[in-house]
């Protein structure tokens, strides 16, 4: 790539997709600096767990060179999956045989650290939550931070997730409200404090549903679980009951009469959390979504298409990052390099964002779909 002596290359978001284009890029000797608006990496937590496909996920991480790491560190058991109705009883059980490889398990802060870890110093700058980006369409572009500052870029990689700004500049596009809402809990140090609840999740993960709410509970590394509490409801739910994420008391009564018809022991991952409840309405990208294309822009991972939570997002984000780093490294100019990725990035987005379109619903149905095994998932 020679567009200009040292092409420079800006990614907006430290997240998976984010870091591992950075990765990919400097092991093919290309420089990059990745901004992100949090201060730090430890700033908050970074959410629960993760399966990474042999597919997609794992082949960006072999090319970043990483995949034996993650291997070391992932949980292989977590990809049990039990399935079971509202009563308690398990209908689908499924255990990974020996040594399976396909989807492993991994929390996300500690992905997030073997993939921070892997780049030089100082190649994420902290604190850095962008505003606006401007300037000619061939470039440079202009990146405006809520700090002050102003970075001049050739390209600009917008890996900042669901509300990415960077796509603001080339899509008009936003994410709507599915009508389907999450709500996290957290339960810690499981096999003491709640050794039912960790009895009934297993290694892997738990679901169950009913038609209009559904149990999805996953255990994380470091003896946690999480459960999502799933759920069809309008986007402010919480606020039409005259409530605030901070009355939990409130919101549990809310939960246990919503779920009342539940088994009892089902009912404890609604009821016997550690801390607060975390609300998560879920939102996707108009389908399709796609954008003129930029010869100084382009998009990865949420970014570029957001969809329902069914276990596709950081996988495809991932292999968006590879595929887009290898296509920097083996065209002549950016132009060209965003031209190839675009081209098999946007066709294959456009087909899962049809394949999942309004499918947050399934979350819901009793014929719940197994995450740990479906083929289009």
């Amino acid at each position: 790539m020679n567009t200009t002596p040292t092409p420079r290359i800006a990614i907006i978001g430290a997240g998976p997709g984010g870091l591992t284009c950075a990765r990919i890029l400097q092991r093919h000797g290309i420089a990059a600096t990745v901004y992100d608006h949090e201060t730090g990496p430890e700033v908050r937590d970074q959410g629960g767990t993760l399966d990474l496909h042999e597919e997609n996920g794992q082949v960006a991480l072999r090319e970043a060179g990483l995949l034996e790491d993650f291997f070391r560190i992932s949980r292989p058991e977590g990809q049990e999956m039990r399935q079971m109705d509202p009563s308690g009883t398990i209908l689908i059980h499924r255990i990974p045989e020996e040594g399976e490889r396909f989807k492993p398990e991994i929390d996300r802060g500690r992905l997030r650290d073997l993939l921070l870890n892997s780049l030089q110093p100082g190649t994420v700058h902290w604190g850095h939550a962008l505003k606006t980006v401007d300037g000619p369409a061939e470039g440079p572009r202009q990146l405006h931070f809520s700090d002050g500052t102003t970075v001049e870029a050739d390209l600009v990689i917008g890996a900042d997730g669901a509300w990415s700004e960077v796509r603001r500049a080339i899509s008009p596009a936003t994410p709507r409200y599915t009508g389907v809402s999450f709500l996290e809990a957290w339960f810690h140090d499981v096999d003491n404090r709640h050794p039912d609840i960790a009895e009934l999740v297993g290694p892997g993960s738990a679901a169950a549903a009913d038609g209009e709410r559904g149990l999805f509970a996953q255990r994380n590394g470091g003896d946690h679980i999480r459960v999502y509490i799933i759920q069809r409801l309008p986007h402010d739910w919480i606020t039409a009951a005259g409530l605030t994420n901070q009355d939990t008391d409130a919101i549990r009564a809310l939960l246990m009469d919503r779920f009342r018809n539940w088994s009892p022991r089902l009912r404890r991952l609604i009821a016997d959390n550690d801390g607060l409840y975390v609300h998560r309405p879920i939102h996707a990208l108009p389908v399709p979504h796609t954008w003129e294309h930029d010869p100084a822009i382009t998009l990865l991972g949420d970014a570029a298409h957001l969809m329902p939570p069914l276990g596709v997002g950081v996988n495809l984000a991932m292999l968006d990052a590879c595929e887009l780093a290898l296509a920097l490294a083996n065209h002549e100019t950016i132009d060209g390099a965003v031209h190839a990725y675009e081209k098999t990035m946007l066709p294959r987005s456009i087909d899962m964002q049809h394949l999942l379109d309004g499918r947050a619903e399934d979350l819901l149905s009793t014929d719940l779909p197994d995450l740990a095994t479906d083929d289009d998932q």
